[in-house]
């Protein structure tokens, strides 16, 4: 039995959440919906425009991969992670909420110098979530990161598409899946944004290499790597270049492809507050479930429950405690 279900590498980002009204997004000229890469001078100067909003999660530690990593740990299934962090306070809250959910990582020496990234997350009345992010000294994480004995050890590797941005850090992507590869740990990656797909096509292609055993991403990122507007064009691109996939719809569920079936997931119907972190918590949930055996079908069902829980909630996690009680509520059925 491998000694972690999935390693985990990704940009280590610290979250602010403040709700905002749509008008206030275009005046700020921010894409709703998206995730855009700024300076520290463009998040400053959001954070100066919105000085006086409620702040819901402020200080809480973040990052696509980072996120899944902590939820598939949380939900009972042992998780690595690969990032950089600065020897500065965020970067300890970063470490300090890797640990407290019992992931390792490859933080345990002395840190840089530099700036821990930070992602400034807007969330309109909709519940869409509009991020700005400072990536600091996370554009450097570099092959350097990489635990080549923790990826042997691991069930699947797990990529975030948002590593394509740094030459760096896809370096140390497409050098980690080798590592996989070799070792023959099964391969995944989350498209993470559409926006990676649509301006880092060929980056995202790298990253893939010649075959994956397992693609996440939601609608529009599907449909943006089919460039098509129809989800059976989507399907049959996805399966050019992956075993096995799982596309999240939103309020409509999701579909998972097992290698051999497609199957309609549900979706949980719940009122909706903030869609940060629920891509990822699917993914995390997924991870979970398929590595403790269960059918992609079961697996899309508990992480579509997982998904739709964090949407009720600000944050992009749920209380510690919860994931046990979900984790058994949902499998003592």
């Amino acid at each position: 039995m491998k000694k972690y279900k999935a390693y985990g590498i990704g940009a280590a980002l610290v979250d602010t959440e403040i709700k905002v009204h749509d008008d206030e997004l275009k005046t700020m000229n921010v894409e709703k919906g998206l995730m855009t890469l700024v300076d520290q001078e463009r998040q400053q100067e959001l954070l100066s425009h919105l000085e006086g909003h409620l702040v819901k999660a402020s200080h809480a530690s973040g990052g696509s991969a980072g996120n899944s990593m902590i939820a598939t740990a949380l939900f009972g299934g042992p998780t690595f992670m690969s990032c950089k962090v600065a020897g500065d306070t965020d970067g300890d809250i970063y470490v300090a909420d890797l640990e407290s959910a019992g992931v390792d990582h490859c933080l345990n020496g002395a840190r840089e110098t530099g700036i821990t990234g930070k992602c400034l997350v807007l969330i309109s009345p909709d519940a869409e979530r509009s991020m700005n992010t400072y990536l600091g000294i996370s554009e450097t994480l570099s092959t350097e990161q990489l635990d080549a004995d923790a990826i042997a050890s691991s069930e699947y590797l797990y990529l975030e598409g948002y590593l394509v941005t740094s030459p760096t850090a896809r370096e140390a992507a497409i050098e980690a899946r080798k590592l996989a590869e070799a070792a023959g740990v099964k391969t995944s990656l989350s498209f993470s944004d559409p926006g990676m797909v649509e301006f880092f096509r060929d980056g995202i292609a790298e990253m893939i290499g010649d075959r994956l055993d397992l693609v996440f991403c939601n609608r529009d990122e599907a449909l943006g790597w089919a460039q098509s507007d129809k989800l059976d064009d989507a399907v049959a691109a996805l399966k050019d270049i992956a075993d096995s996939f799982v596309i999240t719809l939103g309020a409509e569920g999701a579909l998972t492809f097992d290698g051999e079936e497609l199957a309609e997931i549900p979706p949980h119907k719940v009122d909706a507050v903030d869609t940060n972190g629920a891509g990822d918590m699917f993914a995390g949930a997924f991870l979970y479930a398929i590595t403790r055996g269960e059918d992609f079908p079961t697996a899309g069902r508990f992480a579509s429950l997982a998904a739709g829980r964090v949407v009720a909630n600000y944050g992009p996690r749920l209380p510690a405690a919860d994931y046990a009680a979900l984790r058994d509520e949902f499998f003592s059925r």
